[in-house]
C-alpha cells in the first residue's frame, strides 16, 4: 500500500544472490566505523536546546528530492540530519494530502521546513509540524524559485520585508516548544546583503540556528557559492551557523568550514545519486579520511534499495515516474549512461525497469568500472 516503506528490499535480496546486499551493508558499516572513532579536530556537536546534532553535516531540504524514501537511505548511512522538503504553511494548515505526505517523519532528530509568508500561518503549521513528530522547525527565507518568492512574497523575498521576516520569525518561535532554525540566502541581490542583519533579528527573537546559502536570491545557482560571506553571518551571531552551497567533495567541504568559520555544513546538489555523500563528508571531517566512493556493487544496491522504497512509498506508477530522475543521477559519471537515461526514462513497467538496469551495471561491475563524478555535471541541476 502506498505510504509505507518496508525495511527490507526484495529486489536487492534477490539480485544474483546476496552480494549487493553485502556491500550496502558494507558501505555503511565501513562509515560507521569511521564515525566512532572521531579525531580531536572533528567537527562538534550541536546543541539546539534539548536536540542535539551529534555530527553537524547535513542533508538540504530539496524540493522533488529529498521525500522520505531518500532522507532514510541518506540517514541510513550516516547524515547528521535530514530535512524535509520545503512544505508550504497554507498547504500544512489545510491537511492537503500530499503535503502531509511531505511532513512524514523518521528517526531521531527530525527537521520539517516551513515557508510562507503570514506570521499566523507560519505558527499554526509549526504546531502541526511538531504534532506530527518533528524535533525542529526549519523556517525559509532561500528559496529564489519564482512562484514562491515573487508569486508567494515567501521564501527569499523576506529577506527583503526585514519586518515581516521579524514577525514571522517571532510567531513561529512562540507557537512552538521545540528549536526553530532559519534557512536563508546572502540577500536578495547583491546591493542587499543583509543576512547578517537577519541572522542578529533572528537570534534575538529565538531561532537557535542559521544556514546560509552563499549566494543571492538573484543569482539563483548561478555563479559561486561565497563561502567568505558566510564569515560576516558567523561574526554577527552567536547561534550556530551552517554553510551551504556548491559542496561537492569532502574538500568542498573543509574549505567551507574554513573560509567561513561556520559550525557545520548542508549538502544539497552534491547528493543528487549520492546518498553517502553526506556520511563521507561527516567521516572525513571527523577523522581526516575520506571512505572510499562506494564500489559500483553497492551502488547498484544502494539504487535497488532507493528505487525500492519509492515504489512502496509512493504507489508503483507515480513511484515509478518519480524514481526516474535518481536513476539518471545514479548513472551519471558511468559509460554509457546517456544511452541508459534515454531508455530507462521511457519503461513503464517495472520488471523492465529492473532488467535494464541490471544490464548497464552488470558488465561495468564486471569490469570493475569507476564512476566519475565531474563538478560542472553535479552543478548543472539546481534544487
Amino acid at each position: 500500500m502506498p505510504g509505507r516503506m518496508h525495511a527490507v528490499n526484495p529486489a536487492i535480496d534477490g539480485l544474483h544472490g546476496t552480494g549487493a546486499s553485502r556491500s550496502y551493508a558494507q558501505i555503511m558499516g565501513n562509515i560507521s566505523d569511521l564515525l566512532h572513532h572521531p579525531q580531536p579536530h572533528a567537527l562538534k556537536p550541536i546543541d539546539l536546546g534539548g536536540v542535539v546534532i551529534d555530527v553537524p553535516v547535513i542533508l538540504a531540504p530539496m524540493s522533488g528530492v529529498t521525500d522520505l524514501p531518500f532522507r532514510r537511505l541518506a540517514r541510513e548511512l550516516g547524515a547528521g540530519l535530514v530535512v524535509s522538503e520545503m512544505i508550504a504553511s497554507w498547504a500544512m494548515i489545510r491537511e492537503n494530502a500530499a503535503t502531509l505526505r511531505m511532513a512524514t517523519l523518521e528517526g531521531r532528530p527530525s527537521s520539517i521546513q516551513l515557508a510562507g509568508c503570514d506570521p499566523a500561518a507560519m505558527a499554526e503549521a509549526a504546531k502541526i509540524a511538531v504534532g506530527r513528530g518533528a524535533d525542529i522547525v526549519d523556517i525559509n527565507f532561500g528559496c529564489p524559485v519564482k512562484k514562491v518568492a515573487v508569486g508567494q512574497a515567501a521564501g527569499s523575498a523576506l529577506m527583503r520585508d526585514e519586518l515581516g521576516a521579524a514577525r514571522i520569525l517571532e510567531a513561529t518561535v512562540k507557537a512552538v516548544n521545540v528549536p526553530v532554525t532559519l534557512k536563508m540566502r546572502m540577500g536578495w541581490d547583491h546591493a542587499t546583503l543583509n543576512a547578517p542583519k537577519i541572522a542578529r533579528i533572528a537570534e534575538d527573537l529565538g531561532i537557535r540556528m542559521v544556514t546560509v546559502h552563499g549566494r543571492t536570491r538573484q543569482q539563483f545557482y548561478t555563479g559561486t557559492a561565497n563561502w567568505d560571506f558566510i564569515a560576516e553571518v558567523k561574526n554577527a551571531v552567536r547561534i550556530p551557523v551552517i554553510a551551504n552551497g556548491d559542496i561537492i567533495t569532502s574538500d568542498d567541504a573543509r574549505e567551507a568550514l574554513a573560509r567561513s568559520g561556520a559550525d557545520g555544513v548542508m549538502i544539497g546538489r552534491g547528493c543528487y545519486g549520492r546518498p553517502w555523500f553526506p556520511a563521507q563528508v561527516a567521516a572525513f571531517l571527523q577523522t581526516g579520511t575520506t571512505p572510499a566512493e562506494p564500489d559500483l556493487a553497492a551502488q547498484k544496491a544502494i539504487l535497488l534499495r532507493h528505487y525500492d522504497l519509492m515504489l512502496h512509498y509512493f504507489g508503483i506508477e507515480p513511484g515509478l515516474r518519480m524514481a526516474r530522475k535518481h536513476l539518471a543521477w545514479y548513472s551519471r559519471g558511468l559509460s554509457g549512461s546517456a544511452e541508459f537515461r534515454a531508455t530507462v526514462t521511457r519503461v513503464a513497467e517495472v520488471p523492465a525497469v529492473l532488467a535494464l538496469i541490471d544490464r548497464f551495471y552488470d558488465p561495468l561491475i564486471e569490469r570493475g568500472a569507476t564512476r566519475i563524478v565531474r563538478r560542472d555535471d553535479a552543478l548543472a541541476d539546481a534544487a
